[in-house]
């Protein structure tokens, strides 16, 4: 879903917006104790909970929207801003910061034209992110985009690997 996708479903009728909503709600038996799996399809459908959506998950749940918003709020899975088709998580742990983690992020953000405070392109194409461990220490440092590993790490590693999921992107356009 590139940006002018994401501004269409953002505009949908709210009947057409929570439709999908529904649906996903409906799957689990619009129960309570779903709440977390419902989040995680719900994020799948717009790659990030939309604050409207997530008080009409509340209402369809019947439980407040304070409960719905905290454990969204709570995981770090879950993101309340739109996020691009490739998560590049870069891991800032002690192992990958001491393989010097920093300069690759700094390779990364200049490359795509991104920051830590606007870490999304605008074409919605890459969200950029830090991580404080990913659990890969032996291959320090790391970059994960999506659920792939890339493990050892260079700043001209990460842009080669964001120049062939551009060419790929291309490809399949």
């Amino acid at each position: 879903m590139n940006a002018v996708e994401l501004a269409t479903v953002q505009q949908q009728s709210p009947a057409r917006r929570y439709e999908k909503v529904g649906a996903i709600l409906a799957e689990n038996g619009n129960q309570p104790q779903r709440l977390i799996p419902i989040l995680q399809a719900v994020q799948e459908e717009y790659r990030y909970l939309p604050e409207d959506v997530l008080t009409f998950v509340a209402t369809g749940l019947a439980i407040p929207p304070a409960r719905v918003f905290g454990v969204a709020t709570f995981y770090s899975h879950f993101a309340l801003s739109p996020k691009g088709k490739y998560c590049i998580r870069l891991c800032d742990g002690t192992a990958c910061h001491v393989k010097r983690s920093i300069p690759i992020l700094e390779a990364i953000y200049k490359r795509l034209g991104v920051s830590a405070k606007y870490n999304t392109t605008d074409d919605m194409l890459f969200t950029v992110e830090t991580v404080a461990c990913l659990g890969a220490c032996g291959l320090a440092p790391v970059v994960v985009v999506n659920e792939e590993v890339h493990g050892q790490m260079t700043p001209e590693a990460a842009v080669r690997l964001i120049d062939e999921i551009e060419q790929q992107e291309k490809v399949n356009a």
